[in-house]
């Protein structure tokens, strides 16, 4: 259609809400899917939040409120950062969204110019280099392959960066692969940005309490303070607290550019919705039980998965320091043929081939900036995770060389 921009033949639709919508249509056709596209936590917001939004509506709260966040969760916010993160910023350093996948969208808005390049590791979340490319910038992607964990490292870093190198984004505990960056690994990658003071630093940090075993989450301003005045760090309550659907998000950075953020909200959505602001409030004030306890839940379906498939023939799964996925190499299976005589010559092949003959909704790892992978999420029940790792084995079992 001539009325469609050109801008749009840059981009695609996410293969994340692509594949979860196919398994949905299966399902709705009579078909036994288990679903494991999806990055949503299987649990409901907890009932103090839920009572807090349910005030909220009866005391009238839901009017218009200022752009970019209530004053009361700005400094909600501004807690818990002091709080949890050793960070001091001001009310005026702190923006709110409807979720955190529009403060990363505003950042890139307000700062790219035609040709300046970020920085994305793969594996990668979906919509990184999508919005970069929205925005007028260049991705630039630099593969971090599972040998050396799936992080970023400062070599890789440092060659990756030119004159036109405006952000770094970074994802800690990251999507899809679960891979954490640890102090050290953390330090020596600001101990590189110290060096080009051109660069800025978007930091992802919205699995930040979905962390397993004796790692411990950082985030780069904290490492760094003398980073602070080219960090935006990004975080929201969708992933700790099971909101995903209030659609909250936050970030705090310099104020010259919250207050570009804030300006260019003002043009698009306005303000996030009102009750879920008052949520969110509650969430960050309220009691933190609810965290401790989905973590455990959620290491132990990590375990699980992890053993499971790791018993699969062809797959290799390492152990994720956080989030809630896995993303198992099937390099193994690259070459063969399904049980029903489909040729697996790439991660999508396998992905597609898995939800047709066993009815297990992954999402391949091509979409993701590196392949030959597949993300599970293992946000849903035991039972129907214990049942996926069951099939997908007995799909790995049928394929054969070609």
């Amino acid at each position: 259609m001539a009325i469609l921009s050109a801008r749009l033949d840059q981009i695609k639709p996410s293969p994340t809400i692509a594949m979860t919508t196919r398994a949905a249509e299966l399902k709705a056709e009579g078909r036994d899917i288990i679903a494991l596209s999806a990055g949503e936590p299987d649990f409901d917001t907890p009932q103090t939040i839920r009572d807090a939004a349910k005030a909220a509506i009866d005391a009238g709260h839901t009017r218009y409120t200022p752009v970019d966040g209530t004053a009361s969760l700005k400094r909600a916010i501004a807690a818990k950062f002091a709080r949890e993160n050793g960070l001091d910023y001001a009310p005026s350093q702190i923006t709110v969204g409807t979720g955190g996948k529009q403060i990363l969208y505003n950042a890139l808005m307000a700062t790219l110019d035609q040709g300046d390049e970020v920085i994305i590791p793969a594996p990668y979340w979906v919509s990184y280099p999508d919005m970069v490319l929205l925005a007028g910038g260049t991705p630039v992607v630099v593969p971090c392959p599972a040998d050396q964990g799936f992080r970023l490292t400062p070599e890789a870093l440092e060659a990756a960066i030119t004159p036109h190198t405006k952000w770094l984004i970074l994802n800690s505990p990251s999507n899809p692969s679960g891979a954490g960056y640890d102090r050290e690994a953390m330090k020596a990658l600001t101990d590189v940005l110290l060096r080009h003071p051109q660069v800025w630093v978007l930091a992802d940090d919205i699995y930040e309490h979905l962390v397993f075993d004796d790692f411990e989450f950082c985030t780069p301003a904290q490492i760094e303070p003398r980073l602070t005045d080219r960090v935006l760090t990004m975080n929201g309550v969708s992933k700790s607290y099971a909101m995903t659907g209030w659609r909250i998000g936050y970030g705090a950075g310099p104020q010259a550019l919250i207050k570009a953020m804030a300006m260019l909200q003002s043009q698009s959505t306005s303000n996030p919705c009102s009750v879920s602001q008052y949520a969110a409030e509650a969430a960050l004030e309220g009691p933190q039980e609810y965290i401790r306890d989905s973590r455990a839940v959620f290491q132990r379906r990590r375990d699980l998965v992890v053993a499971g498939l790791n018993a699969c023939p062809g797959l290799d799964c390492p152990v994720p320091q956080g989030a809630f996925y896995v993303y198992p190499s099937i390099a193994g299976l690259i070459g063969t043929v399904s049980r029903s005589g489909r040729p697996i010559d790439s991660d999508e092949d396998f992905a597609n081939a898995l939800l047709d003959e066993e009815g297990v909704a992954v999402v391949f790892g091509a979409a993701f900036g590196l392949s030959p992978h597949f993300r599970v999420s293992y946000a849903t029940s035991d039972e129907r995770l214990t049942e996926a790792v069951a099939r997908i084995r007995r799909f790995c079992e049928g394929c054969n060389p070609a």
